[in-house]
């Protein structure tokens, strides 16, 4: 392959992260199947990917991360957020804090309710179970033999076991299995981590079929634009250590860049709102206005306490106890290095006449500096976190320019919405209630964040403003529909445009009541079945 023309393939792949991993598994699996993946970033062959705690390490670390920043929110106090995106073979699952949360059965029928024919939970429910595997063994819910694994916590840390008995006691059911028939409860997180090692969609899908024939996967790949002859996708220019290269798409060009960069690129391949495509100076290929808009995210606000006794995480991340657990997990694949951030997860209705839980919770036995992941205090501490599973704000991605390089404004508009605003404060009273339980009594100290003196709704909301951060939960940017604002249309053909189509969470119309990698993967999986039967 060389710079002076062109190199023909089936299918061209954009970004290797959670969906296109799948997906070149997938593809690939017919050798008369030509595939390439193009992907921005490296190799996930480093022990702060491959450590389950290495997530503190790669949150702002530009090997592994886009490292962007949002646009200043009025609702957040006019602050610029970090928002972390995956640029490494894996994407966003290679550096994230392990998750496997599916969401409710009704986050999918209301995709079907939306003109979204075959994508209610009946539908879907296969290809969650497709692509895992999952370490308690299958049954109707769960699917055992696939390429993402699944596991269970191995550690029941005693305050993760007081905090559970005290939610319980709250009216909090415990549930086992918050992916199965029913989500509401308190239980420990389920985690794509095995034998103590992340378990990333590079993990599962792509590196134990690189050696196909018909595969080919290029890092350090940035793709610059999608080529268009007429009304037709036919590949894309891409750049690769100095090197500019074209290639065709025989079949499909498929966009998996994650809902900040499918966008962007699009917008930079002249496809997306026509007015302000022409604002930029970039030429119109295909107006189509809903491309960027519609972002949304969750948005996390903290409460925190310190802990009466040195036995949280805090104290094991530190001076000689560290090296023991580094050796720990060398040696046996546990101990601290193996925990994600979050054990314990609960999902509650913020009020009884809610028919579903509208609140997700994470809880760790471990504290952070001003309330932030990524920097363990000296002193021993707990933390909870909540978000709105659902919200109702909706915000942009949209590019700056025509030069592809410029990372795009990203405008999430946290708390816009006023019933988001409502939530976060039922958020924070609920997670104010969940620590003050008698269970957790042996080992609560006084909180910390947000502090005894915030007590009113307004105190409240203002230290969410003032506090909150991204869960690292973007989607909808590319949704997908049968109205005229979609961008793709239920079998995620881009609307308007043949030979491309979007794979990515930036296709989902609605928010799912979860974490989005476990989504996202189900998105690709059923995405490769429509792209194969297409021929």
């Amino acid at each position: 392959m060389t710079s002076s023309g062109p190199d023909a393939w089936d299918y061209i792949i954009v970004g290797a992260g959670s969906a296109g991993c799948v997906l070149a598994n997938r593809l690939s699996a017919d050798p008369g199947n030509r595939v390439l993946v193009l992907e921005a970033g490296g190799s996930d062959a480093h022990p702060y990917v491959r450590a389950p705690v290495g997530f503190l390490k790669t949150f702002q670390d530009p090997r592994f991360n886009w490292c962007y920043t949002t646009e200043p929110g009025a609702g957040v106090d006019n602050r610029a957020i970090f928002f972390p995106r995956g640029k490494v073979l894996g994407g966003s699952s290679s550096i994230n804090g392990h998750l496997y949360v599916r969401g409710q059965a009704r986050d999918f029928d209301t995709w079907a309710q939306l003109g979204n024919r075959g994508w209610s939970y009946d539908d879907v429910l296969p290809y969650f179970r497709r692509a895992e595997d999952r370490s308690s063994g299958s049954d109707a819910y769960h699917g055992t033999g696939g390429p993402q694994h699944v596991s269970d916590i191995q550690e029941r840390h005693p305050i993760c076991e007081a905090f559970i008995a005290g939610a319980a006691a709250a009216g909090v059911p415990r549930n086992a299995d918050y992916n199965g028939a029913v989500q509401e409860g308190v239980g420990y997180y389920q985690r794509t981590i095995r034998g103590g090692r992340r378990h990333s969609a590079a993990t599962g899908f792509l590196h134990p079929v690189r050696n196909r024939r018909n595969l080919r996967v290029e890092s350090h790949a940035q793709v610059l634009r999608v080529e268009v002859d007429g009304t037709r996708a036919t590949g894309v220019t891409w750049r690769q250590h100095g090197k500019v290269y074209r290639s065709v798409a025989g079949a499909e060009v498929i966009l998996s860049a994650g809902a900040i960069n499918t966008p962007h690129l699009l917008q930079v391949s002249g496809i997306g709102s026509g007015e302000r495509l022409r604002r930029l100076g970039i030429p119109v290929v295909h107006d189509l206005p809903g491309v960027g808009e519609g972002l949304q995210d969750h948005y996390a606000i903290r409460v925190v306490h310190r802990v009466t006794k040195p036995i949280t995480l805090n104290e094991r991340a530190r001076g000689p106890r560290l090296w023991w657990e580094i050796a720990r997990w060398l040696a046996t694949g546990g101990g601290l290095l193996a925990f994600s951030p979050a054990h314990v997860g609960a999902f509650v209705r913020s009020h009884p006449e809610l028919e579903l839980p509208d609140l997700q919770f994470v809880f760790t036995p471990a504290s952070y500096s001003d309330g932030v992941v990524g920097q363990l205090q000296r002193e021993p501490g707990m933390t909870i976190g909540v978000w709105q599973m659902r919200p109702d704000s909706r915000g942009y991605v949209r590019a700056r320019s025509a030069d592809p390089d410029a990372a795009p404004a990203i405008q999430p508009n946290y708390l816009s919405a006023e019933s988001d605003r409502e939530a976060v404060v039922d958020g924070l009273r609920w997670a104010r209630r969940l620590l003050a339980s008698s269970a957790l009594e042996p080992y609560r100290g006084p909180e910390t964040l947000p502090g005894p003196h915030v007590q009113s709704n307004s105190e409240l909301l203002g230290y969410a403003r003032a506090k909150g951060a991204t869960v690292y939960h973007a989607i909808g940017t590319c949704r997908m529909g049968s109205d005229p604002g979609a961008v793709v249309s239920p079998d995620l053909r881009l609307n308007g445009l043949s030979g491309i189509r979007v794979v990515d969470a930036s296709v989902m119309p609605t928010m799912v009541s979860a974490n989005t990698n476990a989504a996202t993967l189900m998105i690709a999986e059923k995405a490769a079945d429509l792209i194969l039967a297409a021929g």
